[in-house]
Order: structure tokens, then C-alpha cells, then sequence
């Protein structure tokens, strides 16, 4: 019996060290593989964290990129027709090389015309820069301040061989323009309004041009803009003057691009007040106004200015535009007086109707027909009559377009010789960059 338990003992124990033969390799393994498992995990660890702070960073500069796209977005500038607008969005945005929170703007178009020119006794082309709205580099920098305060710059340049104000029948290629529009820099408060210095707009310049149209690419109160260089003929022995079309038709529209220093209020209800200061003690003062509601939108300006020109006192100009959204139709006036001491006071009125629709998905279609009248220009008694009709065609995903304009100039004259009428057929093309 004692011999049986015994045998089953050493049986129980061969048992044990049997199964610790096999279990202790396998603990051992399971331990190396734990360890391994460990590893991989802080590995994993390590790779999340260094991603999560790469994440972190890129945040950090979407942010800054916002940032600054809204800083950008808050600069404001007064355009030629004196009207409040930001820095257009399709408009590219680089980095000033000179400094660092400086951004600058590059924008800009060329605008090329063929003028068909019937003198009263020859017809001939004319390849010409559209002056209504000549070719141009247009460089812009801005940099904010605070969330109130915008310093910025501006340098414009016209660009343009043979310009439509310099080619006439002697001189059919006048040369190339390299000028200066625009050079000037200023300070722009969103509580207290702009200060500009240097040269650019004065503040009654554009207040005759109100315009809603869409044709005053080609088409709009300046209309010597289109030929003004072109020469009156004769009528009694077909020699030509040295009187010119821009000579006959004037628009009184302000005191044009100047050195000065200039003010523009915010704008308050639509409304915004400027005023500039040139030398000669010359100055201006105008009041703008836009309004949208009631499925119209309208706009319109008034200005006085002192020219100091010899023989002459104020000038006066005005100019209302009216757009009916749903038709297209439009209906635009204007009106400038220049007081003159020694002859009659030197006046124009003009008038437009027009159609803004859209035949086409790529842009708008524009048509207008105008009537204008100088009077008392370039001489007492004399009267210019203008009428014309304009086509515009716009692309708008290229920044582009086609225009067409006919135009007849018709000057009565108080002395003689008498003149032929001019007639201008235009086509030509805008290409924005």
C-alpha cells in the first residue's frame, strides 16, 4: 500500500516537471512578445503625437493665411467714379519683397481699337489705344495697421501706343505713352475716412461720369475719348484746322488726375463727401451718392471746383445714372458749367438710354444710344452736336471685352470757315489681367 502511494507520488511529481518543461518556453515567449507589443505601441505613440503637431502647425497657418486674406479684404480705394470698393477678389495677391506685412495687388488691362474716320472727304483706319479707357499697369500695395488703420500705395501707368487723343490724319502713328496716371499714397481709417497724397484723382474728377450702362468702355460723357486727336475739315476748299475733336466737346468732368492732397469721409446711408487741395491754390469739393432698392439701382454725383484758369471762375458738373434690374433698361444724365469772365459761360448736357441684358451665359450684352451738346466751345457761339450708339459683349471668366461704337461730330462754328461732320466707327477689344 505504502509502496502504491509512493509511486503515485513520484507519478505526480515527473507530472509537474513535465508540464514545466513545457509551460515555462511558452510563459517565456508570451513575455518577449508583451514586450515587443509594448514597443509597438509607443512607437504608434510617438508617430500620433509627431502628426498631431504637424496638424497643430498647419492649423496655425491656415489661420495666419485668414488672417491676412481678411486684412486684405478690409482695404478699401475710391475708383474713378469716386466709388467705395475692395480690392477685387479674381485680383492676384504677392508679398512685398521690401516688407513683410505689406501685400501687393497687380492688375491692369490693354484695350485696342480700330477707328474707321469719315473726314467729309477721306475715309481711312486708324489703330488706336482706346482713351475712354486707355491700356494700364495698375500696382497697389496695402498694410494694416490696426483693425482700424490701412497705410497703403499706388502706382498706375499708362502704357499705350498711339493713344486716340494724339493720332489724327497727319499723324497716324503718334508714338508710344509710358505715363504716369496714378502716384500716390495714403492713409485709410474705417471710423474717420482717407487721406491721400501725391498724384491721383481729384475729388471732383468723375462726377460727370455716372454711369450704369455697361458701354463706357466705349461709350460715356467724354466722348472725344474715342478720336479726340482727329482734325475738322473745311468745308470750302477741304483743308484741314488745327481744331481737334477734344477742342469741341468737353465734359467739364472735374479737375482730372493732379498732385494733391485729398479727403474722402466714410461712407454714411450711401453718401460720401471728398475734397482736394492743388496748387495754384486750386481747389474741389464733391458729393457722391449710391442706392439700390426697389429693383432699381442708382447713382449719381455733384461736384465745384476752382481751376484758376485765366478768364475763368468755378466750375460745376453733375451726373445721375438710374439701372432697372429686372429689364436692363437705364437712363443716364449729365450736365457741366464752367463760368467765364470775358465770353460766355462754356456748357454740356448729355444724355443716355440703354439696355443691359444677357443673351449669353459667358456675359453680359450691352447696348446704349447717346446724345451730347458743347456749347460755347472752343469759341463763343460755337456748338457741338455728338450722337452715337455702342455694343458691348463681355466674357467675363476672361476678364474680356468686345465693343462697337458708332459716333457723328458735328461743330457749328459763329466764324467761318465751316466744318465737315466726323464720322467714327470704333471696334475694338478690353483685356483685363
Amino acid at each position: 500500500m505504502k509502496t502504491f502511494t509512493l509511486y503515485r507520488h513520484l507519478r505526480f511529481a515527473v507530472g509537474i516537471v513535465g508540464l514545466s518543461c513545457v509551460a515555462l518556453p511558452v510563459l517565456a515567449r508570451d513575455a518577449e512578445s508583451m514586450h515587443e507589443m509594448q514597443r509597438i505601441i509607443e512607437a504608434q505613440q510617438k508617430q500620433l503625437e509627431t502628426q498631431q503637431q504637424q496638424l497643430d502647425e498647419q492649423r496655425q497657418l491656415l489661420q495666419k493665411l485668414q488672417t491676412q486674406m481678411e486684412s486684405l479684404a478690409d482695404d478699401v480705394e475710391t475708383t474713378e467714379q469716386g466709388q467705395v470698393a475692395r480690392i477685387a477678389d479674381h485680383e492676384q495677391i504677392v508679398t512685398s519683397r521690401g516688407v513683410d506685412r505689406v501685400k501687393l495687388s497687380i492688375s491692369g488691362w490693354v484695350n485696342r481699337a480700330v477707328n474707321v474716320v469719315d473726314d467729309g472727304k477721306d475715309t481711312d483706319a486708324y489703330f488706336v489705344d482706346n482713351d475712354n479707357s486707355e491700356s494700364r499697369v495698375d500696382l497697389r500695395g496695402a498694410g494694416k495697421i490696426n483693425d482700424d488703420l490701412t497705410l497703403g500705395s499706388r502706382i498706375e501707368l499708362t502704357i499705350a501706343p498711339d493713344k486716340a487723343g494724339n493720332v489724327n490724319q497727319n499723324k497716324t502713328e503718334s508714338g508710344d505713352v509710358f505715363d504716369q496716371r496714378i502716384t500716390e499714397m495714403f492713409l485709410d481709417s474705417k471710423r474717420f475716412g482717407k487721406v491721400s497724397l501725391g498724384k491721383g484723382h481729384t475729388a471732383s474728377y468723375g462726377t460727370a461720369s455716372r454711369d450704369l450702362s455697361g458701354t463706357t468702355v466705349i461709350s460715356y460723357v467724354t466722348v472725344s475719348d474715342t478720336a479726340g486727336g482727329m482734325l475738322f475739315r473745311q468745308k470750302d476748299d477741304d483743308a484741314l484746322t488745327n481744331l481737334r475733336i477734344v477742342d469741341a466737346f468737353q465734359s467739364y468732368d472735374g479737375l482730372n488726375r493732379r498732385s494733391r492732397l485729398r479727403y474722402d469721409t466714410p461712407v454714411y446711408n450711401g453718401l460720401q463727401f471728398s475734397t482736394s487741395f492743388l496748387t495754384e491754390q486750386r481747389y474741389d469739393a464733391a458729393l457722391r451718392w449710391g442706392g439700390q432698392g426697389y429693383g432699381f439701382k442708382a447713382i449719381g454725383a455733384a461736384a465745384v471746383a476752382d481751376p484758376k484758369q485765366d478768364d475763368s471762375d468755378l466750375q460745376y458738373d453733375g451726373s445721375f445714372s438710374l439701372l432697372h434690374e429686372d429689364t436692363g433698361l437705364n437712363l443716364t444724365l449729365s450736365a457741366g458749367l464752367l463760368e467765364r469772365d470775358k465770353q460766355s459761360d462754356g456748357k454740356n448736357y448729355y444724355g443716355k438710354i440703354g439696355w443691359l441684358t444677357r443673351f449669353f451665359s459667358f456675359g453680359d450684352t450691352a447696348f446704349s444710344v447717346d446724345y451730347g451738346r458743347t456749347r460755347n466751345q472752343p469759341a463763343e457761339n460755337d456748338d457741338g452736336y455728338t450722337a452715337g450708339f455702342a455694343a458691348v459683349q463681355s466674357f467675363e471668366k476672361f476678364g474680356s471685352e468686345l465693343y462697337f461704337l458708332y459716333r457723328k461730330y458735328s461743330l457749328d462754328r459763329d466764324v467761318e470757315p465751316s466744318v465737315y461732320d466726323i464720322d467714327v466707327v470704333s471696334l475694338g477689344t478690353r483685356v483685363k489681367f
